[in-house]
């Protein structure tokens, strides 16, 4: 019979052995939309010719820098190629370097990147992974 249930030889394990974890949590990950802000610091990033390549929906890696002398809530803004862009403004980081801390997976998103002659200015959004 076509429409008949049978139970394999396979088990669950041979299943899903050889893909990547991201691929089988997939269905179970949504990011929840916390805050938008920018990037700050851009005026002070070295080489800024990859702000260029910044396209709308990109996603940013956020990285706590707990040891930073300025700032021990810190969070860098990276882009895929782990290049610092600048930081999550200090006004805002406070609960965003809580929920860090605690084990929570944060990234963000840009929304717009333009330049503004001496400084780029990102706009950005920043979510809350969950699965």
């Amino acid at each position: 019979m076509d429409n008949e249930l049978t139970i394999g030889k396979q088990n669950m394990v041979s299943l899903i052995s050889g893909k990547p974890l991201e691929e089988l949590i997939k269905p179970l990950k949504r990011e929840i939309l916390l805050f938008d802000s920018y990037v700050a610091g851009t005026a002070y990033v070295e080489d800024e010719k990859f702000y260029t390549d910044l396209k709308e929906g990109d996603k940013l890696t956020l990285q706590r820098e707990p040891a930073n002398r300025f700032d021990e809530r810190a969070i860098l803004i990276l882009d895929d190629k782990k290049r610092k862009l600048g930081y999550v403004p200090e006004k805002d980081n406070i609960v965003f370097a809580r929920l860090m801390d605690a084990g929570k997976y944060l990234i963000a998103r840009v929304n717009k990147a333009e330049n503004k002659a001496s400084f780029w200015k990102i706009s950005i959004s920043i979510y809350l992974v969950d699965f």
